[in-house]
């Protein structure tokens, strides 16, 4: 982890703001969604970027009902199905 130098407190209502440099450099936008990790000490926080409900992956992905599903993932799928009609 590569440490930025900044430093800020967290107020009254437990908020904390991120510099605008660093919301520029990580193009987090107003509203863009963060997820809050902790490792050991550590409180991680990282952009948020929705994934196959099926398997990490976060590129190559299709809406299907609501839901964002990566194409490995919809061609298994396919293959299963296939099979099983077979039987």
């Amino acid at each position: 982890m590569k440490s930025t130098g900044i430093v800020r407190r967290i107020d009254n209502l437990g908020r904390v703001v991120l510099p605008m440099e660093l919301r520029r450099v990580m193009k987090l936008e107003v509203k863009d969604p963060i997820e809050i990790f902790v490792d050991g000490e550590s409180i991680v926080l990282r952009a948020y970027r929705p994934g196959c409900e099926f398997c990490p992956a976060t590129s190559n992905l299709i809406d299907f009902e609501g839901r964002k599903v990566c194409m490995d993932c919809i061609e298994k799928m396919a293959s299963k199905a296939k099979g099983d009609e077979l039987k």
